[in-house]
């Protein structure tokens, strides 16, 4: 095989098409409608390796395990083994349905999901300070309570408290080797789920999974630079990228060089936790040698990597 390598990384919110309908059918339709465009690329000649978000996801796991917790006393799980548990089951499904979507165009590959590790510096400021907020809903009392265990929490947007992690940045993807391996044997790999299960070395050299979270685009940027790809191509909620978002002055962007993507951050048109870490993993992407970073929705990937929608982030 001779083509172009392409990172895809899906957005965790993108599988659930409607907040309101989470069920796992609803993110199987949402999962089979997003394979059906990144086997159209498979069918174009692209090397692809798949990322995903999981942010949902994570977030029912620990209202599970809080339940089962408070009323009939089951331990409570690690944040780093349920990082792990949705790249199991989050790519399962990826798998399952992109081998489905290639077949029926006529191509015979293997997909494969990889778990991966993603090796962060203990000394990240994030880990003084806890921002990304995760798992479900409490009153005030219960996050007394959390306090009162030394669990940080924060008050989000008048909708309750939540608890909140750090969320270093990514160095280093210690599956790396395999991963390369493998997509140039042909296969289409899925890793980096979720930002990948975070993990450091203790002083003994060994590794140890953290109590942390790490952003999705910019774990898969730091991915995308190690495979040297081709593009790297975000799939988010909307088409393309815009300025002065949800007002009368809204207008989207069909390409941003560095120096602008960078202007435009800087101006605060890319809210924090939404449009935000997307810009900065392209960003990211291009300034450390990465030629096109492209984001778009899940139904326009194909149109979006031949130049006719999206928004492209170029070198300039």
């Amino acid at each position: 095989m001779d083509g172009k390598v392409i990172v895809v990384a899906i957005g965790g919110n993108s599988l659930i098409q409607n907040p309101k309908e989470p069920t796992v059918n609803r993110q199987w339709d949402a999962v089979r409608s997003t394979t059906d465009e990144i086997a159209k690329l498979v069918a174009a000649g692209y090397r692809v390796v798949v990322t995903h978000g999981n942010g949902p996801q994570v977030g029912y796991i620990l209202q599970r395990s809080e339940i089962a917790t408070k009323h009939s006393g089951i331990h409570s799980v690690p944040l780093d083994l349920v990082v792990a548990d949705t790249q199991g089951s989050i790519g399962y499904m990826i798998q399952q349905a992109l081998d489905n979507s290639i077949r029926r165009l006529g191509i015979a590959r293997t997909v494969i999901t990889m778990v991966t590790q993603v090796e962060v510096d203990p000394n990240d400021p994030a880990f003084q300070k806890p921002t990304k907020p995760i798992g479900g809903f409490m009153s005030e009392a219960e996050a007394t309570k959390l306090k009162e265990q030394g669990l940080p929490v924060v008050e989000d947007a008048g909708r309750g408290w939540r608890r909140v992690v750090p969320s270093p940045k990514p160095r280093k993807i210690h599956e790396f080797i395999p991963i390369h391996d493998l997509m140039m044997q042909g296969y289409i790999v899925v890793a980096c789920g979720g930002g990948g299960v975070p993990v450091m070395r203790n002083e003994l050299g060994s590794l140890r999974g953290l109590e942390a979270v790490i952003d999705k685009d910019l774990a898969s940027s730091v991915l995308a630079q190690m495979l040297r790809a081709d593009i790297f191509l975000i799939s988010t909620g909307v088409e393309q990228v815009a300025l002065n978002f949800n007002t009368p002055e809204q207008r989207t962007l069909a390409s941003m060089t560095l120096r602008e993507a960078r202007q435009y951050m800087g101006e605060g048109h890319f809210k924090p936790g939404s449009m935000l870490p997307k810009v900065e993993a392209c960003v990211d992407f291009i300034q450390n040698g990465g030629p096109l970073a492209i984001i778009t929705d899940p139904q326009n990937l194909l149109r979006a990597v031949q130049g006719e929608t999206g928004t492209r982030v170029i070198p300039g």
